[in-house]
């Protein structure tokens, strides 16, 4: 798990917990903090896979991890979205999003 393409990867499903605890709390510019960490997020996801490439750096662990990854994240921001406003986010829409993903 010692190469970078792995530690992205680490990387990005620690951000998941923090953009849920930024979006679900009161404060001024949230959403702003929120779309940062998303696209930081998306970053690490963009960098994992092309370091891993470019390098030849893929292993099993990236490429179970990678996805399961990429699942969570997107998960964790459409829950966060309903919760914000489920007028702007409907949840059915959200269900039927996440049942395809992961099915």
């Amino acid at each position: 798990m010692s190469n970078l393409p792995n530690i992205l990867t680490s990387v990005r499903i620690l951000l998941v917990p923090i953009l849920v605890v930024v979006l679900l709390t009161k404060f001024d510019g949230k959403e702003f903090v929120g779309l940062g960490l998303f696209l930081l997020a998306a970053l690490t996801d963009f960098l994992d896979g092309y370091f891993a490439r470019r390098w030849n750096l893929v292993s099993r662990f990236g490429q179970l991890l990678d996805p399961a990854a990429d699942k969570i994240l997107i998960a964790a921001a459409f829950v966060s979205l309903v919760e914000l406003d489920s007028r702007v986010t409907p949840s059915w829409m959200v269900v039927a999003i996440l049942a395809r993903e992961f099915a």
